[in-house]
């Protein structure tokens, strides 16, 4: 993993009260990791919507060529993510991406609107 912000990455993230929130999960990965990568993907989203607090969750890839992915989950709140992000079950589970995904996982408030 590699922080978005290293200053608050998302281990002091997980302490707050907010809600609802969004996690926001950049990935880069190897080209040829990429159908691997939507695989492990696949089983985390699978796993996390039965988790209390789950609403939503999209894969989006980066344009053209890109092999930066982007993950964005809608939660009722920042308890719900942090349980479900420290259960015992989902532990292993970042063993499961392919070793050259890289993981910058952040979580966001709604500040505005227009």
């Amino acid at each position: 993993m590699r922080p978005l912000d290293a200053n608050f990455p998302i281990g002091k993230q997980l302490n707050g009260n907010e809600s609802p929130v969004v996690l926001v999960n950049i990935f880069t990965v190897d080209t040829k990791d990429i159908d691997a990568f939507k695989k492990a993907w696949k089983a985390d989203a699978d796993w996390m919507r039965k988790q209390p607090g789950f609403i939503s969750t999209q894969l989006h890839k980066g344009a053209g060529d890109s092999s930066v992915f982007m993950n964005y989950a809608v939660w009722e709140s920042t308890r719900h993510f942090r349980d479900a992000f420290t259960h015992p079950q989902f532990r292993d589970k970042p063993n499961l991406y392919p070793a050259s995904a890289v993981a910058s996982p952040h979580l966001f408030t709604l500040v505005g609107m227009e």
